[in-house]
C-alpha cells in the first residue's frame, strides 16, 4: 500500500510560473501551504466552506471564487422537522470576493441580499451570516469556532499534473458555539464545525465523493474526513480522521458504495486494501443543488445522516462510531 510523503515546513504551492511546485506534493498535520495561484485563466478555484452541526441542526456557509463567478451560499436544516432553507448569491467574475492564500485571514462578502464574514486568526474563528430574506424570514447567524491547542487536521496536495492540482485543508471536530436567528426564533448551536478550504487549478470536468462527520464517541472527540473519485490515480488522497485532536492519515483509498438512483439508501464507505475504515452511513435528508448555465453545470447530492462502524488509528486502536452526525455526497461538475 502506498505511503504519502509528510511535509513539515511551510512551502509555496506554485512556482514562479504558476505551475505546481513538485516539492509541495504531500500531506501535513497542519496547513503549511501558501496557495500562490496565478495564471490559468478561468481554471482557478478557491473556496472556504464551513458547516456547524449539533445533534439537532446543521448550518453551513460558503464563499467560492470560480475565476469567472463568485458564489456565496448558506443553508439551514432542522433534523426533526426537515425544515430546510438555502440561499445563493452569484457575482460575475468574483467581484466583491477576495479569498486569502492561506487558511488564516479574514474574508468579508457584502451584498444587499446576503452578508458573510469569516475571520480566522489561526486559533479562533468568527463566522457571521446575515440576510434580510432567508426563506421569507430575516437571518442572523453567528458562531465562534475554537481550534484547541495542538489540534491536527488533514492537509494535502492532489497532483493531477503540473498544470492541474488542488490543495485542500479539511479540519474536523472543531468546537463551535453560536446561534441562528430565523425571524423571531432563536436556535442555539453547541456542537462542532468543519472547514473545507480549497485552492487549486481544476480540469473542466470534475467528480468527487466526500464524507465528513464530527462528534463525541465513547468519551473521545472524533472527526472524519473521507473522499474519493477526484483523487483516484494521483498517488495521494484526502482521507484521514482525528481522535482527541490527533490525526491518523489513511493512505489507503476508499470505496464508496451507494445507489445513484436512490441516494437515500444506506451507503458503505470502506478502505480498499485494509479494514482501517469500515462505516455504514444512513441518510435522513437529501440536499440537491443544481446549476445549469451554459458552460457551467454542477449537480450535488449531499446526504445528511449518521455514521456507524469503526476506524482504526495509526497505533492500532479501534474507535467505534455510533450514529455520529455528518454527511456524504456525490458531486459532478463541468466548471
Amino acid at each position: 500500500m502506498k505511503t504519502e510523503p509528510e511535509l513539515h515546513a511551510p512551502i509555496l504551492l506554485c512556482d514562479e510560473h504558476g505551475r505546481l511546485n513538485p516539492d509541495a506534493v504531500g500531506w501535513s498535520r497542519r496547513p503549511l501551504h501558501r496557495c500562490n495561484l496565478r495564471g490559468h485563466w478561468l481554471r482557478k478555484k478557491r473556496w472556504n466552506y464551513w458547516a456547524i452541526t449539533t445533534d439537532t441542526h446543521l448550518f453551513s456557509m460558503t464563499l467560492t471564487d470560480l475565476d469567472y463567478a463568485g458564489l456565496a451560499f448558506a443553508y439551514f436544516l432542522d433534523f426533526a422537522t426537515h425544515e430546510f432553507i438555502e440561499q445563493t448569491v452569484l457575482h460575475p467574475f468574483g467581484r466583491r470576493l477576495v479569498l486569502p492564500e492561506g487558511v488564516e485571514g479574514d474574508v468579508l462578502f457584502e451584498d444587499s441580499r446576503l452578508r458573510m464574514l469569516m475571520a480566522d486568526d489561526g486559533t479562533n474563528v468568527r463566522l457571521v451570516t446575515e440576510s434580510p430574506d432567508f426563506g421569507g424570514m430575516s437571518l442572523e447567524a453567528s458562531f465562534t469556532v475554537i481550534r484547541p491547542p495542538g489540534q491536527e487536521s488533514v492537509n494535502v496536495v492532489i497532483p493531477w499534473s503540473r498544470s492541474r492540482f488542488q490543495f485542500t485543508s479539511k479540519q474536523e471536530a472543531l468546537p463551535a458555539r453560536g446561534e441562528v436567528r430565523l425571524g423571531d426564533r432563536r436556535i442555539p448551536f453547541d456542537g462542532f464545525a468543519c472547514l473545507d478550504f480549497g485552492r487549486g487549478v481544476w480540469p473542466y470536468r470534475g467528480f468527487w465523493n466526500w464524507a465528513a462527520a464530527s462528534g463525541v464517541q465513547g468519551g473521545r472527540t472524533v472527526g472524519l474526513n473521507l473522499g474519493g473519485g477526484w483523487t483516484d490515480g494521483t498517488g495521494m488522497n484526502e482521507n484521514g480522521f482525528v481522535v482527541d485532536g490527533r490525526v491518523t492519515k489513511v493512505h489507503d483509498d476508499l470505496r464508496f458504495e451507494y445507489d445513484p438512483a436512490d441516494f437515500m439508501r444506506p451507503w458503505r464507505i470502506r478502505t480498499r486494501a485494509t479494514d482501517q475504515v469500515d462505516l455504514l452511513f444512513e441518510p435522513f435528508f437529501e440536499r440537491v443543488a443544481k446549476t445549469d448555465a451554459l458552460i457551467v453545470r454542477s449537480e450535488v447530492h449531499q446526504m445528511i445522516g449518521r455514521f456507524s462502524g469503526c476506524v482504526t488509528t495509526a497505533d492500532g486502536e479501534r474507535i467505534a462510531i455510533d450514529r455520529m452526525v455528518g454527511w456524504a455526497e456525490e458531486h459532478r461538475a463541468r466548471w
